[in-house]
């Protein structure tokens, strides 16, 4: 699985600013090592001008049951388990040596190796007070007091989330439910700017394109213009 790179910037500043001044110039954090970022076809949404459409709706109503928690990473209640599940769930989505067990667990639970410092949980919820419900899915992530990069969703794929099943719509509504807590209320009860989801660069990444206040970056600027972008991902 290749991505779209235009050009690598290597960072050892992680300030807020910082952050934020390398993903308004279309870079994005990566994996790799800490202080790789990537500028590609980054897409986001600038959170001013969104407005939920019934679609996006429809999406949120399946997952009426589904809770969203953000924790710091390292993540407090790390198991192996975890990074397992996001092995699993990338190799079954795009083949093997996509997303290593090791790579995941290194972003999961040690800071100094890693550009992300975000992670998303899912969470059924809880058919009492006296427990919690079960885990659904995560996403890795980044957040500043401005923006959320929304990177590495993953979860269990079984008969629930399979077409037809309960949680069909699990991967779709986790990134929606992500834009709206963003939208709402982020971190402290205050909005963020911007919600970004990573780069556009095939045809399967259409689906990042139903959400209203849409801006992608060309190489130069970012456009809000979407028919020539549908052209570049046919």
């Amino acid at each position: 699985m290749t991505y779209l790179n235009w050009n690598t910037k290597i960072v050892t500043d992680f300030s807020p600013a910082s952050l934020d001044a390398l993903y308004d110039q279309g870079y994005v954090a990566t994996r790799v090592d800490k202080g790789t970022f990537n500028q590609t076809r980054s897409v986001r949404i600038r959170l001013a001008d969104l407005e939920l459409s019934s679609e996006n709706r429809r999406i949120l109503r399946k997952v009426e049951q589904v809770a969203l928690e953000v924790h710091p990473l390292p993540y407090a209640d790390y198991h192996w388990s975890i990074h397992k599940l996001a092995k699993d769930f990338y190799t079954t989505k795009f083949g093997e040596d996509t997303f290593s067990a090791n790579k995941a667990k290194e972003i999961l639970s040690e800071a100094d190796k890693s550009n992300f410092n975000t992670l998303l949980v899912f969470r059924e919820n809880a058919k009492n007070s006296a427990e919690k419900g079960r885990i659904l899915g995560y996403c890795i992530a980044l957040k500043t007091d401005t923006l959320l990069h929304y990177s590495y969703p993953f979860y269990k794929l079984d008969e629930e989330t399979a077409p037809g099943g309960t949680l069909s719509s699990l991967g779709l509504g986790m990134m929606t439910k992500a834009i709206e807590w963003a939208k709402m209320g982020g971190p402290n009860g205050q909005s963020l700017q911007y919600v970004y989801l990573g780069s556009l660069q095939r045809p399967s990444d259409t689906y990042k394109l139903q959400f209203s206040g849409l801006e992608w970056f060309d190489g130069e600027k970012w456009r809000s213009d979407i028919e020539p972008l549908k052209e570049i991902l046919k």
